[in-house]
C-alpha cells in the first residue's frame, strides 16, 4: 500500500514553479529532485498544506498566495551591507538576486544599487507579494529515519547532506 504524504514522510518530488502570469521561474527538472521533511517548515506553508495526503507518482499544479508563501512586500526593508556579507557569482549588479549571511543562516535579498565594498540591498524575499504555481509530480514518499527526524530534514539526494 503506498505511503500518503503526511508527518515524519520524507517526500521527493520535481517542481516547476510559475509567477502568477505564467512566467517560468525555476525548475527542478533539469537535476535532481527536491526531498523534504514534511512537516518540518522547510518548504513554503501553502506548497506544504497541498502535498499533505498525496503519494508517489501524483502530478499536479497549485497555485500558491504571497500570505501562503514569502508574506507580502513590506516597504522600508532596504539596508546597506558591506559586499562581503553576501553570496553571489559573477559581477554584482542591480536586480540581481545575492544570498546575505545573517545570524540565522542564509537569506535571499535583492540588490538594488551595488557599489565597491557596500551594496543596497532590498531584504524582502525576491518572491514576496507574488502569486506562485507550481506544477509537481511527486517521485516518492517514504518514512523519516530517525536521524532525520532528530536533525529535522531530509537527508541524501535532494536534501540535506552532511
Amino acid at each position: 500500500m503506498p505511503l500518503n504524504i503526511a508527518a515524519e514522510a520524507v517526500v521527493t518530488f520535481h517542481y516547476t514553479l510559475r509567477d502568477g502570469e505564467g512566467v517560468a521561474l525555476e525548475t527542478s527538472r533539469d537535476g535532481e529532485p527536491t526531498a523534504y521533511l514534511h512537516g518540518s517548515n522547510s518548504i513554503i506553508p501553502g506548497l506544504e498544506k497541498t502535498m499533505t495526503g498525496r503519494e508517489k507518482g501524483e502530478t499536479f499544479s497549485v497555485t500558491v498566495d504571497p500570505k501562503e508563501s514569502y508574506g507580502e512586500r513590506q516597504e522600508g526593508k532596504t539596508q546597506r551591507v558591506p559586499i562581503k556579507h553576501l553570496i553571489f557569482k559573477g559581477k554584482l549588479r542591480a536586480g540581481d538576486t545575492a544570498q546575505l549571511n545573517t545570524r540565522e543562516g542564509r537569506r535571499a535579498v535583492t540588490v538594488i544599487k551595488a557599489g565597491r565594498h557596500s551594496a543596497d540591498i532590498d531584504t524582502n524575499h525576491p518572491l514576496a507579494g507574488r502569486t506562485l504555481v507550481f506544477e509537481i509530480e511527486i517521485n516518492d514518499v517514504r518514512a523519516a529515519t530517525a536521524e532525520e527526524l532528530a536533525h529535522g530534514h531530509a537527508h541524501g539526494p535532494g536534501g540535506h547532506q552532511h
